[in-house]
C-alpha cells in the first residue's frame, strides 16, 4: 500500500467540539495537506473501501475451502417398530428417536471458477486502493485551492483597503481644493464614490474568503475561524510534457481501467468453466439411536456433476462476458486519451497563467507610475479629477490582477500535478521538508 502521509504539527490543532473550537485556527499550507490526509471524512470512506474489499476477497476464498458441519434431530414417532426376539430384537422405528451428523464438504473442481473469482476481487482491492490514492489526490488538489482561494482573498481584501486610501487620498486633495476654492464640489464626491465601489468590492473579496474557508472547514473537520499563511512556493520542477504524460500511465483511474480489462477478462473465462464438470468430496460421521443398519458409522463420497446440455445459456454468458470485456477495453483506451489530453491543457493553463501573471505585474508597475504622476499633475492642477480616477482606476485594477494571476498560477501549477496523476508526489515531496513523516 503506498505511504500514508502522517503530519507531526498537526497534533496541535484543535479538534471540531471542544471546547475552544471558535478561536481562530492557525494554519500553514503543509499542516493543511496533512491534515486533509488525517481527517478528512471522503478519504476516510475512500480507505475503508479498502477493507470492505479485502472482506469480499476472503469471502470468496472461502468457497474453495472445506466445509464442516454439524446437524441433530429429535424425533417422537406415533408407534415404535422392531423386530426379532429376545437378545436378537432390533428397533428400526423408536418411539423417541435422536439422531447426529458431522459432515464434511470440500469442493476439487468446479472448471476454475472460485480461483478466477477470487482473482477478480484481488483486482477489485487494488482498484479500492487506487480509489482511495484518487480520493487522496483530489482532496489535496480542493484543499490547496481553498487554501489558496483564501489567501487571494486576504490580498483582495488588502488591495481593496488600499484602493480606499487611494480614495480617500484624492478625497482630501480634493477637499483642500473645494476650500480653496479652485474645484468644485463634484471633484470630492467622485472621490468619495470611489470610495463607496472599494469599500463594496472590499465587502465581496471578505465574501469570497468566508466561502473559502467554509468548504476548508468541511475538508479538514474544522471549526471556528480560519488564518492562513502565504506559502512559499517549493513544488517540485516541473517536468517536461514528453515526462508528465508518460507518468499518466500510474494515474488511478488509468489503473482502475487496467484492472477492469484483467477482470473481464477473467470473466469470460469464468463463464467457459461452467462448461467443465465440478468434483466434490463429501465425509461424515452418523450416529443414531436405532442400531439399524448401524448405531454409528461413517462414509465418504466423491460426487460428480457433469454438464451435458444447458440451452445455450453457458453461450450466451460468455458472449455477453465478452462484450463486457471489449467494453472495458475501450474505456481504458479513451481513459489513457483522457489522462493525455488533460495534461496537456494543464499544461496550456498554466502557460497562460504565467504570461497572465508577468504582464499583470508589468501593468501594475505601469499603472503605479501612471498614478503616482497623475496625483502630482492633479496636486499641482496641471490635470482634472477626471484625469486622477482613471489612472486610480487603472492602479486598482492592475493590483486586482496581481492577485487574481497569482492565484491562477499557483492553482495551474497545482493542476498540472494533478492531471499527471503526481498530485501526492509533488505534495510529499514539499511536506517532507516541512516537519512531516511518512508511515
Amino acid at each position: 500500500m503506498r505511504p500514508v502521509i502522517t503530519l507531526m504539527l498537526a497534533l496541535s490543532i484543535m479538534p471540531a467540539g471542544s471546547s475552544l473550537a471558535q478561536q481562530p485556527v492557525t494554519l500553514t499550507f503543509e499542516q493543511a495537506l496533512g491534515r486533509a490526509l488525517l481527517q478528512n471524512k471522503s478519504v476516510g470512506q475512500a480507505r475503508h473501501e479498502i477493507s470492505v474489499a479485502e472482506a469480499n476477497r476472503d469471502y470468496l476464498i472461502s468457497a474453495v475451502l472445506p466445509r464442516i458441519a454439524a446437524t441433530g434431530d429429535l424425533t417422537r414417532n406415533s408407534m415404535e417398530q422392531s423386530f426379532g426376539d429376545g437378545q436378537d430384537r432390533f428397533t428400526i422405528l423408536p418411539r423417541n428417536d435422536w439422531a447426529y451428523r458431522v459432515t464434511l464438504s470440500q469442493p476439487l473442481y468446479a472448471g476454475r471458477r472460485e480461483f478466477r473469482a477470487y482473482a477478480q476481487a484481488k483486482l477489485g482491492v487494488e482498484n479500492a486502493r487506487e480509489g482511495s490514492i484518487a480520493a487522496e489526490d483530489a482532496i489535496l488538489l480542493r484543499v490547496a485551492s481553498s487554501y489558496l482561494a483564501i489567501v487571494n482573498a486576504d490580498r483582495r481584501v488588502e488591495v481593496e483597503r488600499r484602493n480606499i486610501d487611494l480614495a480617500e487620498r484624492r478625497r482630501t486633495q480634493a477637499q483642500a481644493f473645494l476650500d480653496a476654492g479652485e474645484v468644485t464640489r463634484v471633484d470630492v464626491l467622485r472621490a468619495e464614490t470611489a470610495m463607496k465601489a472599494a469599500q463594496r468590492l472590499l465587502a465581496a473579496a471578505e465574501q469570497q474568503r468566508e466561502h473559502a474557508a467554509a468548504q476548508l472547514r468541511i475538508d479538514l473537520d474544522l471549526d471556528g475561524p480560519i488564518v492562513v499563511t502565504a506559502p512559499d512556493q517549493t513544488l517540485p520542477p516541473l517536468p517536461d510534457e514528453a515526462a508528465l504524460i508518460a507518468r499518466t500511465s500510474s494515474r488511478p483511474d488509468v489503473d482502475i481501467a487496467e484492472n477492469n480489462v484483467r477482470i473481464a477478462d477473467l470473466e469470460v473465462r469464468k463463464q467457459r468453466g461452467f462448461w467443465l464438470p465440478t468434483v466434490t468430496f463429501d465425509g461424515g460421521w452418523i450416529g443414531q439411536k436405532s442400531p439399524f443398519p448401524a448405531a454409528n458409522y461413517a462414509y465418504g463420497a466423491l460426487r460428480f456433476n457433469v454438464p451435458i446440455f444447458q440451452s445455450g445459456e453457458v453461450l450466451a454468458r460468455v458472449a455477453g462476458a465478452k462484450s463486457r470485456e471489449k467494453q472495458a477495453e475501450l474505456a481504458l483506451e479513451e481513459t489513457r486519451l483522457a489522462a493525455r489530453e488533460d495534461v496537456r491543457r494543464a499544461l496550456a493553463d498554466l502557460h497562460s497563467a504565467g504570461i497572465g501573471l508577468q504582464l499583470a505585474n508589468e501593468q501594475l508597475i505601469a499603472a503605479q507610475a501612471e498614478y503616482e504622476q497623475a496625483f502630482e499633475l492633479y496636486r499641482a492642477q496641471e490635470a482634472t479629477s477626471l484625469d486622477l480616477s482613471a489612472s486610480e482606476t487603472s492602479l486598482a485594477e492592475a493590483r486586482r490582477a496581481v492577485a487574481e494571476e497569482s492565484l491562477n498560477r499557483d492553482l495551474a501549477e497545482l493542476r498540472v500535478w494533478y492531471a499527471a496523476g503526481a498530485m501526492k508526489e509533488a505534495v510529499v515531496t514539499r511536506l517532507n521538508g516541512n516537519g512531516v513523516t511518512e508511515r
